[in-house]
Order: structure tokens, then C-alpha cells, then sequence
């Protein structure tokens, strides 16, 4: 048996493991205009490509009560490792990405600000969206299904679905709306702690039996690989560099991580519009702000495989790695 071969083993190992843990799964995969119970009949995006991801509706149980607690009551998560932090109101939590690995969304609010952080180990994907529309404070949960191998979750209120990457509602009573991308930051729990000593951080206590001390997705990241089909429209660089994406009036564009200057204010143009970047190599944070209007905009730092497949027309910065060769089926 080639080594290739026990290491794709392995990597599904790793996914099976994640499907039992998760709870029961449905068999049935679609029938008609649904699927896993979801009404796709009107969604904008095609049918076929919308697959199971493993565990079905609420397999991977969003956390809806979180819990919080002080950082020195936290000794699981290494300094080096990825934390989300959203910050209102004079008010700093921090997510590790080792319990979101778990449960991909937590609904949660400070104040009146009412938000959900989200989650897609698929795509290494991280974003902050704010829960309220008009009067109605949705609450997402997980429903166990993927497009373009990226988290689609759902709204307890209409069960519409939405996706993470695309920023909106692809089937449902509220197709076609759009999420409203939060500026947020990623990272290291060393400087998280440095930063905001005061800061509360997500407990352990989520209210699951889940085993926090391992990921299941450990194998997955170490491989070239993919588990699902993706649409390659992008060939410039290998499926799973990191980067850094953007959308400045609608206008897409990447900034690949190991290829950014670190620790240095740059200057760029998107869509016409100055901006200035900052990425610091302490903690992996991009920050940017539009110069004219000195707002923030939201980064999300995604495997270029899924950027590209959402963003196809992405304008890419600077030089960039040139793809190895890659035989893979996927």
C-alpha cells in the first residue's frame, strides 16, 4: 500500500471520526426540491452542488448560551493557536478556533449588539456577521450541508439557507439577503491575552460532550486534498494557500499570507478606492481601512480554493507561489 493511499485513509479516518461524534445523520440526501429537509426550490445556486457535508441538521450543534470566562481560566489553548475576537462596546471575547472547530457558529450578543461568529474548517474561514434584520435577531444553526465546500447554515426562523462565503440567503422565504460582514480580528491566543487582559474568552463548558483536546480536522490540514468537489475557475496558486480576501464595493480581492510584508503600513487600490494594510506577524491580524473614510473593512483569511471559487473575477496582490504539481482527483 503507497504511502499516498494511507494517508488518504487517515484524512477520512479523521472526517469519519467528526460524522459519529456529531449525532445521528440523515440518510436521505435529497428528494424533489429538498434537501435534509430544506426547501432549495428556489435557490440560487445549483442543486447538484449543494452536497452533505457528514452529520446532518444540527449534527454539529451551534453554541447558542456560550459561556465565558477569564483568560487565566483557560490553560487548553496554546499560545500560537487562532482565536476570533469581536470587540463592542468596550467589551473584548475571544473564540478559539479549537472549540469552533466543534460547533462552527455561536450566536451570541454584547449589549444590543446582536452577532454570530461562524466558522468553515473546510475553507479555514472565520467571519462575524451581525444577527439583526429590521425588527428580527435571526439565530443560525449548522444544517449539514455544503456549497463550493463551504459551511451553509440556516435560520431557525425561515430554515433559509445561507452562506458563509457568499455573504447571503441561497434558498429560502429570505433568498437573495444579505449578510452584514462584521469587522472582527484573528489571533494567536498569546497576543489575544497580551491585548485584552480584561477580555472574557468562550468556556469549554459548551454544554457538549466534545473532545476539545483534538481536532478533526488535523489530517485535512496537512493534506494537499480536498473532501469535496470545488469548481477551479483559478489555476495561479496551489488549492490550499493561504489568504487573506476582501470585497471593496463588490470588488474582490486576495493577499496571499506567507508572500504579505509583515509589520509594515502598505497602500493599495480596490475598485478605485485607496486602502492601507497592516498585517502583524505577532498575531495574524490584517487590518485595513479605507483612507478616504478611515471605516475598517472585514478581512477573512480563506484557502484560496474557496475564495476563488466564490470570487472567480478576484484580483490577486502582488507576486504570489506558482502551483506545484498536483494529481489529485480533488
Amino acid at each position: 500500500m503507497g504511502k499516498k493511499m494511507i494517508y488518504s485513509k487517515k484524512l477520512w479516518l479523521s472526517f469519519w471520526v467528526l460524522l459519529f461524534l456529531a449525532g445521528p445523520v440523515m440518510l436521505a440526501v435529497g428528494k424533489g426540491k429538498r434537501i435534509l429537509g430544506f426547501d432549495v426550490g428556489n435557490a440560487i445556486i445549483p442543486h447538484k452542488e449543494i452536497l452533505r457535508g457528514g452529520p446532518g441538521k444540527d449534527g454539529i450543534p451551534s453554541i447558542d448560551l456560550p459561556k465565558f470566562v477569564k483568560p487565566t481560566e483557560i490553560s487548553l489553548v496554546a499560545d500560537r493557536e487562532l482565536v476570533v475576537s469581536v470587540t463592542s462596546g468596550g467589551e473584548t471575547r475571544a473564540y478559539p478556533l479549537r472549540i469552533l472547530n466543534w460547533h462552527e457558529i455561536v450566536n451570541d450578543s454584547i449589549g444590543d449588539y446582536y452577532f454570530a461568529v461562524t466558522y468553515c474548517p473546510l475553507c479555514r474561514t472565520a467571519m462575524v456577521f451581525d444577527r439583526r434584520f429590521g425588527d428580527d435577531i435571526l439565530s443560525f444553526g449548522v444544517s449539514g450541508l455544503l456549497y463550493n465546500s463551504d459551511v451553509l447554515f440556516y435560520d431557525r426562523d425561515s430554515e433559509s439557507l445561507w452562506s458563509q462565503l457568499a455573504m447571503k440567503a441561497v434558498s429560502g422565504p429570505r433568498v437573495g439577503t444579505e449578510l452584514n460582514w462584521q469587522s472582527h480580528e484573528i489571533m494567536n491566543w498569546g497576543a489575544w491575552k497580551r491585548k485584552y487582559p480584561e477580555g472574557r474568552v468562550l468556556s469549554f463548558d459548551t454544554g457538549f460532550n466534545r473532545v476539545y483536546s483534538t481536532s478533526p480536522y488535523s489530517e485535512y490540514v496537512k493534506s494537499k486534498s480536498l473532501m469535496f468537489p470545488v469548481e477551479f475557475k483559478r489555476k495561479e496558486l496551489p488549492k490550499k494557500t493561504l489568504m487573506f480576501g476582501l470585497l471593496v464595493n463588490g470588488q474582490a480581492k486576495a493577499f496571499q499570507l506567507s508572500h504579505f510584508p509583515a509589520n509594515e503600513w502598505v497602500t493599495d487600490v480596490v475598485d478605485g478606492r485607496k486602502i492601507t494594510l497592516f498585517l502583524n506577524s505577532d498575531d495574524f491580524h490584517m487590518k485595513v481601512h479605507d483612507v478616504e473614510t478611515g471605516k475598517e473593512i472585514p478581512t477573512v483569511m480563506v484557502y484560496w480554493f474557496a475564495w476563488q471559487a466564490f470570487y472567480p473575477e478576484t484580483e490577486v496582490w502582488g507576486n504570489f507561489e506558482k502551483p506545484e504539481p498536483d494529481n489529485t482527483s480533488k
